[in-house]
C-alpha cells in the first residue's frame, strides 16, 4: 500500500526533525568533549609517562592521541602538523589541544621551535636540557644547568635512596616510571618546583633558560580537562 502525498509529507518532516535532534546531541557531545593530539620527540619514554597518567586520571570529556615521533625541534612541529591533518581528515574531527613535547638537548633551533610551535596554535611542554628534570622535580629542586648524563645520574640515586635499594636502575623508556614517581616521588613538589623555575628567567631566548620546563603545563591539562571546557 502507498503512501499518501499527506503521509508523505508528515514522514519527511519527521525525518527533519530526527535528523535535527541527532545533529544537536551530536554537538552537544562535542562541546563537552576536549580532544588532545601530543606528539613526542621520544618513541617511549615521554609516551610512556603520558600514557600512564592518563590511565590513572580518567575523564569523560577527554580524548587524547599520543604519538611518539623520534625527530626534534623544528623538525617534530612540522611532523605535528603533518600528523594534525592526517588525524583530523581521516575521522572528520579536529583537535582541540595540540601538543609537542621535545628537549633542548644539542639543538640549535629549540627557540625556533617553540616559536613555530606558537605561530601555528601548539602548545609546547619543552625541557632545558631533557625531559628527566621533570622526574627529578618529583624529589628535589634543582636549579643548576647540568646535562643529560647528570640528570639521569641524580635521578637514579633520588629513586635509590627513597626505595631503599642500591641496585635499582633508571632505565629510559621504563613502562613503569610514572608509577614509580607517584609511588616514591611527590608530583606536587614537581609542579611548584617548575613553576619556580620558570619565575627565574624572562625573554624569549629559551635556549637559556636552563634548567626549566614547561611538562607541569601538559599534566595540568591532561589531569583536569574540565576546566579548557569553561574556556570554549
Amino acid at each position: 500500500m502507498g503512501y499518501s502525498r499527506k503521509e508523505e509529507i508528515a514522514k519527511l518532516k519527521r525525518e527533519r526533525k530526527e535528523a535535527k535532534a541527532a545533529k544537536k546531541r551530536k554537538e552537544n557531545v562535542r562541546e563537552k568533549l576536549v580532544r588532545f593530539l601530543i606528539v613526542c620527540e621520544g618513541t617511549k619514554t615521554e609516551p610512556h609517562y603520558f600514557e600512564a597518567l592518563i590511565k590513572n586520571y580518567i575523564s569523560t570529556v577527554r580524548e587524547v592521541t599520543i604519538e611518539g615521533e623520534g625527530k626534534a625541534t623544528v623538525a617534530l612541529v612540522d611532523e605535528t602538523m603533518e600528523i594534525k591533518k592526517d588525524l583530523e581528515r581521516k575521522n572528520a574531527m579536529t583537535f582541540d589541544r595540540v601538543w609537542v613535547v621535545f628537549d633542548k638537548d644539542d639543538f640549535d633551533d629549540f627557540n625556533e621551535a617553540i616559536e613555530k610551535a606558537r605561530r601555528l596554535g601548539f602548545q609546547s611542554a619543552w625541557t632545558n636540557e631533557a625531559f628527566e628534570l621533570w622526574y627529578y622535580l618529583h624529589f628535589e629542586y634543582l636549579d643548576t644547568g647540568i646535562g643529560r648524563a647528570e640528570y639521569i645520574h641524580k635521578l637514579q640515586e633520588a629513586f635509590r635512596n627513597r626505595m631503599g635499594d642500591e641496585g635499582f636502575k633508571y632505565k629510559k623508556g621504563n613502562p613503569d616510571i610514572y608509577k614509580l614517581l607517584q609511588q616514591y616521588g611527590r608530583e606536587d613538589l614537581a609542579k611548584r618546583f617548575a613553576q619556580q623555575l620558570r619565575s627565574l628567567y624572562t625573554g624569549t631566548d629559551y635556549a637559556s633558560h636552563k634548567p626549566c620546563t614547561m611538562v607541569d603545563k601538559l599534566v595540568e591539562e591532561l589531569e583536569k580537562p574540565e576546566l579548557l571546557l569553561k574556556k570554549k
